[in-house]
């Protein structure tokens, strides 16, 4: 009876970290592979707060002499992050609470970016947006069959200005077009693979798990110096990044207060 109490607990506990969001991390110090994820009640969504952390952590982990390896992965076994928190955008009301909440994804992205460790990402199920964004910002990305995308932005009256440079960095500019204009489609995890998003996907989240725990292994016994040389490479040309995302931020944080866009976002919402 005691253990089963302790398990309610636990899982009471679990479900109450996630309601409002958080970003957990753990170093295995045997391995040095280290896992970060985030979570929202609200299929994984991603409000201001919760970017912060994320970016901060990302760069924490990327600093630590104990870390060679990170997997970055989100709660829940159905959505990988549904993007952009739609309580925040909503509430935006000036130019400057706007540009300071898109500036949340520019930080995510330019935090793997700089990052000088690999970065595995692992994602569960569909990914919305900014969801996207962070999936085209990890350096190795295997996902699920069920692992849909979406753009979703120009539907709710804005556009993937921000996460835009990421995800056309992975999948190319054609690719990126097609779910920015067509923006109420998904395309399927199987798309995703052969545009370059998912280097692999598996029929199941067991299957997946499996992978990435023996990718990750093998990275950690990999020479840090040679894979810190390797992604210096992946991302050469991206150094303006630091600017050219909180431009793209100005421009998400103009739109978002325009009277369309928040018909729009109230409309989703409601859905």
């Amino acid at each position: 009876m005691a253990v089963s109490l302790e398990r309610i607990v636990s899982r009471l506990n679990k479900q109450a970290m996630w309601e409002n969001g958080a970003v957990v991390g753990s170093i295995n110090d045997d391995t040095h592979i280290a896992t970060i994820t985030f979570g929202h009640a609200s299929s994984n969504s991603l409000p201001g707060a919760i970017l912060q952390q994320l970016a901060e952590k990302i760069t924490d982990y990327g600093k630590d002499e104990n870390v060679k390896i990170i997997i970055l992965s989100t709660q829940g076994d159905k959505t990988f992050c549904a993007g952009a928190s739609f309580d925040e955008l909503i509430a935006i009301d000036d130019l400057e609470t706007g540009k300071k909440f898109f500036s949340g994804f520019a930080n995510v992205i330019n935090a793997c970016r700089k990052c000088p460790k690999l970065i595995i990402g692992r994602v569960q199920g569909k990914a919305v947006g900014g969801g996207v964004g962070i999936a085209s910002a990890v350096d190795y990305c295997l996902a699920t069959t069920t692992a849909s995308v979406k753009l979703s932005e120009l539907a709710v009256g804005i556009g993937p200005f921000v996460v835009g440079p990421a995800v056309e960095r992975k999948i190319g500019l054609a690719a990126m077009s097609e779910l920015a204009i067509n923006a109420t489609e998904w395309r399927s995890a199987q798309w995703a693979k052969e545009k370059g998003l998912y280097a692999e996907i598996y029929e199941t989240i067991p299957e997946m798990d499996k992978q990435i725990a023996i990718l990750a292994l093998k990275l950690s016994n990999s020479n840090p110096a040679a894979m810190q040389a390797l992604k210096e490479i992946f991302w050469k040309g991206t150094d303006h990044w630091e600017t050219l995302l909180m431009e793209r931020a100005g421009i998400s944080g103009t739109l978002v207060l325009s009277d369309f866009t928040r018909q729009a976002i109230a409309s989703f919402k409601n859905r």
